[in-house]
């Protein structure tokens, strides 16, 4: 189930290389894989989603994040990712979270605003008020 965030951004839960042509036909540029692979028995290869992806004439990214949190590194490179698109992003993971979580932290990075950013996050079904703190000191000026 895909949620959207904002115009720019949406997150859903693990993907198929079979789901590629769906996300396409809904507008999506590109697919920011989140998910490490062999994190669960059975979930598809991130390989095999990147060539479809590609294939479909999308961008993709993988920026895996394991359960036990963000590096700097992650949060520059989904910065960056976001930043690059022309166009509305799918980000995924297990069940979006860590996906939601990573949007966020981006976005605070360059200037978002952490109250917007939590909002924006509670509205798509994600709780983000346990990062609030890191989101306000990343968006706070340097």
């Amino acid at each position: 189930m895909i949620r959207t965030i904002d115009e720019t951004i949406s997150v859903a839960p693990q993907i198929t290389p079979e789901d590629i042509a769906a996300i396409a036909a809904a507008g999506f540029v590109a697919i920011i894989n989140n998910r490490p692979d062999a994190e669960e028995a059975g979930q598809p290869v991130g390989a095999a989603i990147e060539a479809a992806a590609r294939a479909a004439g999308l961008g993709y990214a993988a920026i895996p994040v394991t359960p036990g949190g963000f590096s700097s590194a992650q949060v520059e490179n989904m910065a960056d990712v976001l930043a690059a698109a022309d166009g509305p992003v799918l980000a995924f993971c297990r069940s979006g979270t860590r996906s939601c979580n990573l949007w966020a932290l981006a976005r605070a990075s360059t200037g978002g605003d952490p109250a917007e950013l939590v909002s924006k996050g509670a509205v798509a079904g994600y709780d983000l008020s346990g990062i609030r703190p890191v989101l306000e000191q990343l968006s706070a000026p340097a």
